[in-house]
């Protein structure tokens, strides 16, 4: 078959001319990427290439013209709003949720409680502060954009516009400017059918659950209404952003390099004696993977422009299919870092994966891989013990009890709360370091966000100040506050909502004292932590914990042996749990 025909008979097969709602675009695109990937390096790639970019022409059309509500009902989550492009998020739909924030501001002069949560006193502080906005690399980024920068104009709010930006540098522009709040247009690390609406408060983190739910009840009020709160019946949702001589064009990096500089005193990161450190030293060299998303846009500037030679950018391009891969830090998406280290003579490097919005990052030193789970106990030792700052840690219950161990020798606290980032709120600027096991990080006197950049940033002065790779670091940590064994997985369930509560609510029978077989072995649970899901630690100090997720039709479990071998048998029994409650065959 030719390229003409197999393209033709995808077309055929996934689109329906003239009917937005009945075509899949997205499962023609992922299609047509697998078509293009199979061609490269061939003339025929572009043929693809053509034929992606003219579905992307419908996807574009949709997201212009479809004023339907959307396919699921907005919910704000953990992480905003998420939804499949043109379907769920349009021009349309993003400024009804921008609407929505907006008249929660205005709701709160008769609530307390939400002027608390959001940080300002009227409505007319938060004109006056104004909102920062930027998107990830997602397709339709700048025409969402559009939208909310129209109706946030429409109503007195001024506006720093950031475009294409990560969401650690957005978060950094709300406090460099006291902005009132930022609209940041991203799914983070969902695939590429995915849009995304993240709404942080004036303390630039992700917002509390009273926000969150705020915004999801109003805007699936006003989606139903024919002429909606805070949207002028004449205004145009796309007129240019360039046309208004109001809006204030944001640097974001520039504002993140202001707020690393004012925090260095708090987490003693010199980050321009760092920078000189690693232009003049010729024994490092980095290597990152931003998976074609926001964070090839700031990655040489962030380091200051280094010699070429020792800064290698992987897909560096603009491309939002992301080359047919799962856009995310993970073991698969480290090879090609691992690759181009190999060879490097370098004695230290250090590897990257940075996600779309730059909010989630994964290390390699060229010879083995470092996820969260070890470099935020890593970071916190680095911090406390060569940096000479005292305080707790802070982690997500699923995360790694290596930092806790760190903690129990050092004589510190260990803040443990349920997974999400919001939920060190209490704790910042208390804590040293504050992360996830989903590769997300911050630290004292920087973003109440996850921010890849600054766990880079550790990563470099860690190399520097101690000479040796991140392995041997760890290593040596390991040596000394034990070894641990953390892996994850997660299963896609058809329950939702109540009923999948309820089989969950089946695990309640693994409680303290409970037997579990754990390979030919009878285990002991010791504990239980049921903050988030249930996590069952056994007498070794092993564990595993299920929960379900926050952002997907999917049950997440997590575990952690302290022995490699152990740890294979914990995933194996925890999936013989979820099948014991009917959610795995």
């Amino acid at each position: 078959m030719t390229v003409e025909l197999a393209i033709a008979s995808l077309r055929q097969q996934h689109i329906v001319s003239g009917n937005h709602q009945e075509s899949r675009y997205f499962d023609a695109i992922k299609a047509l990427v697998a078509g293009r990937n199979a061609a490269e390096g061939t003339a025929e790639r572009q043929k693809w290439q053509q034929a992606i970019d003219q579905i992307y022409q419908l996807v574009e059309d949709e997201i212009l013209h479809n004023t339907a509500p959307p396919t699921k009902a907005i919910s704000f989550g953990t992480s905003g709003w998420r939804g499949t492009l043109g379907k769920d998020l349009s021009v349309h739909t993003v400024a009804v949720v921008t609407a929505a924030i907006l008249g929660m501001y205005q709701n709160a002069q008769d609530s307390e409680e939400l002027r608390t949560a959001l940080g300002v006193a009227d409505f007319k502080e938060v004109q006056a502060r104004g909102c920062v906005i930027g998107f990830d690399n997602r397709f339709g980024g700048s025409l969402l954009a559009r939208a909310a920068v129209n109706v946030l104009q429409a109503n007195g709010v001024q506006i720093y516009y950031a475009g294409e930006a990560t969401t650690g540098a957005l978060s950094a522009s709300v406090l460099i400017h006291k902005a009132a709040f930022s609209i940041n247009l991203t799914p983070s690390h969902n695939p590429l059918e995915y849009g995304g609406f993240k709404y942080n408060a004036a303390d630039a983190g992700p917002a509390a659950p009273i926000l969150t739910d705020t915004i999801t009840n109003l805007a699936r009020q006003y989606i139903q209404l024919d002429q909606i709160p805070m949207i002028p019946a004449e205004l145009d949702l796309l007129q240019p952003v360039e046309a208004s001589s109001k809006i204030i064009m944001e640097d974001a990096l520039e504002s993140w390099q202001q707020l690393i500089r004012a925090g260095s005193t708090q987490h003693g990161i010199e980050y321009d004696r760092l920078l000189k450190e690693l232009a003049a030293n010729d024994q490092v060299v980095v290597c990152i993977d931003a998976v074609h998303g926001a964070s090839r846009l700031y990655l040489q500037r962030l380091l200051n422009n280094p010699p070429d030679e020792r800064l290698i950018l992987l897909r560096k391009t603009a491309d939002p299919t992301f080359g047919g891969i799962a856009p995310e830090p993970s073991s698969a998406n480290m090879q090609p870092a691992l690759a181009a280290l190999v060879a490097r003579p370098e004695p230290l490097k250090i590897g990257a994966v940075i996600d779309p919005d730059g909010d989630r990052i994964r290390f390699t030193d060229g010879t083995i891989e470092i996820s969260m789970n070890q470099f935020g106990a890593m970071a916190y030792h680095f911090l406390h013990e060569v940096k000479g700052k005292r305080g707790m840690v802070a982690k997500t219950v699923a995360s790694s009890n290596l930092a806790n161990g760190i903690a129990a020798q050092l004589g510190e606290k260990v803040f443990e709360p349920r997974v999400g980032f919001k939920e060190f709120k209490p704790v910042i600027n208390k804590a040293l370091v504050y992360f996830e096991e989903s590769d997300g990080i911050s630290i004292i006197g920087h973003t109440p966000e996850k921010d890849a950049f600054i766990g880079l940033i550790l990563a470099i002065d860690m190399i520097l100040t101690l000479k040796k790779p991140l392995g041997s670091y760890l290593a040596a940590i390991e040596e000394q506050f034990g070894h641990y064994y953390p892996d994850r997985d997660a299963v896609v369930v058809s329950l939702q909502g109540d009923s999948l509560l309820q089989a969950l609510n089946q695990l309640s029978r693994y409680s303290p004292g409970s037997k579990v077989t754990v390979g030919e072995q009878s285990r002991t649970i010791a504990s239980v932590i049921d903050i988030d899901g249930r996590k069952m630690i056994f007498e070794d100090g092993s564990w595993i914990m299920i929960r379900p997720s926050g952002t997907e039709p999917k049950v997440r479990f997590y575990v952690e042996g302290r022995t490699s071998d152990e740890t294979a048998l914990l995933v194996k029994t925890a999936k013989s749990m979820l099948a014991e409650i009917g959610l795995l065959p």
